[in-house]
């Protein structure tokens, strides 16, 4: 349990151990999101991060990439497209 102090302006600090915890740097956002218990505070970027990993899910699959080999044969091909076909032999 950790206790920060609210500024006249309605600051607080965020306690260290709760900034590493949420992997919160400076600059970072937060969201706030009330629950019928009180007000959970969560690292926005993982929020959005965790929103695309279920948005993409099964993605992978549709677009045939089963194995790490697929996923590596795709990147050799994408940059095999970009580099104009020179330097095909880099993964």
């Amino acid at each position: 349990m950790e206790i920060a102090k609210v500024t006249s302006n309605g600051q607080i600090t965020i306690p260290s151990d709760i900034r590493r915890r949420l992997n919160i740097k400076d600059g970072d956002k937060v969201l706030f999101m009330e629950s019928n218990d009180g007000v959970l505070m969560f690292n926005s970027s993982m929020i959005a991060l965790r929103q695309f990993q279920r948005d993409m899910e099964g993605e992978a699959e549709k677009a045939g990439l089963i194995t790490e080999d697929d996923v590596v044969a795709l990147c050799r091909d994408v940059r095999k497209e970009l580099s104009g076909g020179r330097n095909a032999n880099h993964a």
